[in-house]
């Protein structure tokens, strides 16, 4: 274990991360806790500490925010694999939430993973339970720390057979004791991905079978919709009675109006969201772009978007090209082109800017990458998510403000993934902070050039230990200090 030293972060603008106004002041870290917030702390450090045992950190002209939480990640095998974590860091991130979208790494153990599940990576699967899964972590140390989801897809692969049925009664019950097993070891919740084949034959039942577990141990209910298109009111429906039934707080994942036909029906939906929140605790997360990116699916590929490659097992060499070019050369219509170039993965183009627009600046709304780390020509909001909002969202279309964005980022998911002492600034919780400039802040990473480290991110500290430094030419990952998070202790903010 790294043993983080007291630093002064000095003279910043202070955005604690409740919503709640910025003031200018100092933060104090010792050890990995926040010691004291105020102004003019260097004159009155607590007894036994003197200046020269601080790291002083000149923050004026910056932010001093909490470290942001992604909501929404499918990291589960990249912090095993590449623990330096430097895409998500380097964007001020000092905290990942996986498992979503139905797809965990644990608790489940194959040489060889099948779709949807290669979205973490085809020879990722080695951990039977989620101890095993939070004993990797922990030996590991990414550089930042992890909070975990199970997911109802990789139980049913876990348990069943056939997916393409509901669970049989024992199915059912296998998958129970899996998931209790689970939230015993800390998992912060179940998600689903009701629009993947392998878990759409899935009914409401079996979800709130699962959710009740889920609720009895305090945790939370996260959905990938079964539909985010022409069906998305019932499946917005399915998703809040379910999760109603079962008496757990519910997250929409990514929530969109997916393809031209249903622009401008955010209107709808949000209205929608907004009256299931009179009866039950919701929120959604989401990413900000117009393109979301998934595995390769014909039924997604309509003649009208852009659909961009990011991988293809059969055709490599065809990996950052517009499946429509793709077509043209050989040929083929664009379904018979996505064919022949399956198993793969696409950013589609299927959202519209206002309704983007309409649903980051709704209060019920957190952020999340839902970045694809093991695609090769990723989409850019693995790298850049975070600082888009800020250069995009809050500098350029002023859509909320300054302390509404980190809010957004930290107290806000904090709270509704149940993470215990992270995502505000105060005496006691956990020293995950960023330093940033809010004037220059913002993404690098395009769809031509994903793999692009984020601008304005100054400085990170994980559990008080300098994790990251930005700057040109000299961004980079100085330490490992993330620990796996558990629910345990959390008693809400």
């Amino acid at each position: 274990m790294i043993d983080p030293q007291a630093v002064l972060l000095e003279a910043g603008l202070v955005v604690d991360g409740s919503g709640g106004p910025a003031w200018p002041g100092d933060v104090l870290l010792q050890g990995d806790r926040i010691f004291a917030l105020g102004e003019g702390l260097r004159g009155r450090l607590p007894e036994g500490l003197g200046v020269a045992d601080l790291d002083i950190v000149d923050c004026r002209a910056k932010v001093i925010a909490p470290g942001f939480i992604d909501a929404h990640t499918h990291d589960d095998a990249i912090v095993l694999r590449d623990p330096l974590c430097l895409p998500k860091v380097s964007q001020g991130i000092t905290t990942v939430v996986t498992g979503n979208c139905g797809i965990s790494l644990a608790p489940y153990r194959t040489p060889q993973s099948k779709p949807p599940l290669t979205l973490l990576g085809a020879d990722s699967f080695r951990h039977a339970t989620m101890a095993e899964y939070r004993a990797a972590v922990d030996a590991t140390q990414p550089a930042l720390n992890v909070a975990a989801l199970v997911g109802h897809t990789t139980l049913r692969f876990a348990t069943m057979q056939a997916l393409d049925r509901p669970a049989s009664g024992d199915e059912l019950a296998r998958m129970e004791a899996l998931l209790d097993s689970s939230m015993a070891d800390g998992a912060h919740g179940m998600s689903s991905g009701l629009f993947y084949e392998e878990a759409f034959a899935a009914p409401a039942q079996e979800v709130s079978a699962l959710a009740r577990v889920v609720a009895r141990h305090g945790g939370v209910y996260a959905t990938h919709l079964r539909s985010e298109m022409q069906q998305i009111i019932e499946a917005l429906h399915e998703a809040g009675d379910s999760a109603f039934n079962a008496g757990v707080p519910l997250v929409i994942s990514h929530h969109k109006c997916a393809g031209p036909a249903n622009w401008g029906r955010t209107k709808e939906t949000l209205a929608l969201i907004e009256s299931l929140a009179q009866r039950q605790q919701i929120a959604m997360d989401m990413y900000p772009y117009v393109a979301g990116s998934t595995v390769l699916r014909e039924d997604l590929v309509d003649g009208v978007i852009d659909v961009l490659l990011t991988w293809s097992d059969p055709h490599p060499e065809m990996t950052g090209r517009l499946v429509s070019d793709i077509a043209r050369e050989w040929g083929t219509t664009e379904r018979e082109a996505c064919l022949l170039l399956k198993p793969g993965g696409a950013c589609y183009f299927q959202m519209q800017e206002e309704d983007v627009e309409r649903v980051i600046a709704h209060p019920l709304t957190m952020i999340g990458s839902d970045g694809l780390p093991h695609d090769r020509h990723p989409h850019p909001r693995l790298w850049g998510a975070f600082p888009r909002v800020f250069a995009r969202y809050w500098r350029q279309r002023r859509l909320f403000t300054l302390e509404q964005a980190v809010h957004k980022m930290t107290g806000m998911t904090a709270r509704n993934l149940r993470i215990a002492d992270r995502g505000l600034l105060r005496v006691g919780t956990m020293a995950d902070v960023v330093v940033f400039d809010p004037e220059t802040i913002a993404d690098t990473a395009t769809y031509d050039k994903p793999h692009g480290v984020s601008e304005g991110v100054e400085c990170v500290f994980v559990n008080g230990v300098l994790a990251y430094r930005g700057g040109a030419g000299e961004a980079r990952v100085l330490a490992r200090a993330g620990r796996m998070l558990t629910r345990a202790g959390y008693g809400g903010y």
